[in-house]
């Protein structure tokens, strides 16, 4: 029979080398220089939905204009967040998350670092407008994807800054889906995309093709 405390003690030992494991398996699933940018969201349940969404989807950073400074600067100071890890289930905890104090300091920062932004919007006369499953998210290296606001979506700056505006098509009387649903719903699209690219070419314009593709979809781990 084993002491009080050894079977936690045995499970703390074990989990270390299973999150190292865990964490080296997915390393070459995440999808390079994407970027989920919320935009002034109201709701902090909303916040760490799409944290939790950008996580499992294998999106590489996050990025949340905050004007209300509802958030703590530091990223550690974010993890350490109940609030934040309890919505997004601890994904917080796994991803990298920046904040900005508003929506022109963001793009300033993104387009310094040569990003291209594109935005989740209703079409947008004089825009390029696409419908989600007719987009190519493959054609630039370095991707942000915006999500606007829950009741004013995004903003006039951001769609005027960006190469595209982005919609999901809609089929029933309601016209709108709340931003965990679209941010996962659009997130799954363009990750998907860029895994592929990604699986068969080392650079961009379809240059440096690998012989044998890199798998897709991580395999599912025996219970």
């Amino acid at each position: 029979m084993s002491e009080p405390g050894e079977d936690k003690a045995e499970k703390k030992n074990h989990s270390k080398p299973t999150v190292r494991a865990r964490a080296k398996a997915i390393k070459p699933f995440v999808c390079k220089n994407l970027i989920a940018v919320i935009e002034d969201p109201s709701d902090i349940k909303n916040i760490g939905t799409v944290i939790r969404n950008v996580n499992a989807l294998g999106v590489e950073k996050v990025y949340i204009v905050d004007p209300r400074k509802a958030l703590p600067d530091d990223w550690q100071d974010m993890r350490e967040k109940k609030s934040l890890s309890k919505t997004s289930v601890s994904a917080v905890k796994w991803s990298f998350v920046k904040r900005f104090d508003n929506t022109e300091d963001c793009l300033d920062h993104l387009e310094r670092k040569n990003f291209h932004s594109i935005v989740t919007s209703p079409h947008v006369k004089g825009m390029t407008n696409v419908y989600l499953h007719e987009g190519e998210f493959t054609e630039h290296a370095k991707l942000a994807v915006w999500f606007g606001n829950e009741k004013r979506g995004i903003s006039d700056m951001a769609v005027q800054r960006s190469d595209m505006c982005v919609a999901i098509p809609m089929f029933g009387m309601i016209e709108s889906l709340n931003l965990g649903t679209s941010s996962g719903i659009v997130l799954y699209e363009i990750t998907t995309q860029r895994r592929e690219y990604q699986s068969k070419y080392r650079k961009r314009d379809k240059r440096g093709k690998r012989s044998n593709p890199l798998p897709t979809v991580l395999a599912q781990e025996e219970s």
